[in-house]
């Protein structure tokens, strides 16, 4: 396996497909770097160099009992572009890997970045507080770590209804993809599923996002029951300079999966815009 070692000896799993400007994906939770399944393919067979990791704690990357910060996520980020050697390079990051994206600008500040993109991400701040009264009640984030503790499987398997936007009647992906997440979400240990809700619920990103000082594009799908739109795409698109910003009407969390070939074909607008 392709393992990159990290600053405290973390060995990360990583795919490394296609050649030129490279772009790194980063997975969102309780996921691993298989859910770019539509994505990274085709942006390899259009000319880049495509690299996805596993974070720290999820899929075939080590498990270590600490470190599930978002500090110490960027730092993994950077030890991966600092291990490949990456320049030039678009970082796209889904739901909690955002995050990593948010904090890297400002912790390691933006090396080695041309672009970003955050998709379904979680920037700017999801905890509701006396400063962000708009936010998610701390009791949701609790609900979730008391649902993993207590029966991870069933947790995730209802979790997957709202993150696919799965309906009475009706579901815009398969049952079998549904199925074949939740079993990618089972390959992480469960420190770190419930580590990381910690997380991406109660990490404020605000101050990170003026940080950014390259081209940024933020995809949220307006029906988001993970991560709602206004208070995270729309708030951190407002809040990043010269950032755009485009709605997937209708769409829910998942959506490089649901909305696949529209969120390919907007990833390649926004690299080949480059020239």
């Amino acid at each position: 396996m392709a393992l990159i070692e990290t600053g405290d000896g973390t060995r990360l799993f990583y795919k490394d497909w296609g050649s030129g400007r490279p772009v790194v994906l980063i997975h969102g939770w309780p996921l691993d770097a298989d859910m770019w399944e539509y994505q990274q393919p085709a942006l390899a067979e259009a000319g880049f160099r495509t690299i996805a990791y596993d974070r720290r704690g999820f899929g075939r990357s080590d498990q270590p009992w600490s470190g599930y910060d978002y500090d110490t996520f960027s730092d993994d980020l950077k030890a991966v572009l600092d291990r490949l050697d990456l320049q030039d390079v678009t970082l796209v990051g889904f739901s909690m890997g955002g995050g990593e994206i948010a904090r890297y600008m400002s912790r390691h500040g933006g090396a080695r970045v041309a672009q970003a993109v955050l998709v379904s991400a979680v920037p700017p701040y999801l905890l509701k507080t006396s400063d962000n009264p708009d936010g998610i009640d701390p009791s949701v984030f609790e609900g979730m770590i008391d649902g993993l503790r207590t029966d991870r499987p069933h947790f995730l398997s209802n979790f997957a209804k709202s993150f696919f936007g799965v309906g009475v009647f009706s579901s815009p992906s398969s049952t079998d993809l549904i199925q074949w997440t939740g079993q990618i979400a089972m390959l992480a240990s469960p420190k770190a599923t419930v580590a990381c809700v910690r997380a991406f619920g109660e990490t404020d990103f605000r101050a990170d996002l003026g940080h950014f000082r390259v081209p940024t594009l933020v995809i949220h799908g307006d029906g988001d029951q993970i991560v709602p739109v206004d208070i995270s795409g729309r708030a951190a698109a407002a809040a990043i300079p010269g950032a755009r910003f485009v709605a997937y009407e209708g769409a829910p969390h998942a959506v490089p999966f649901t909305h696949a070939e529209r969120l390919t074909g907007d990833l390649l607008a926004f690299l080949q815009s480059r020239g």
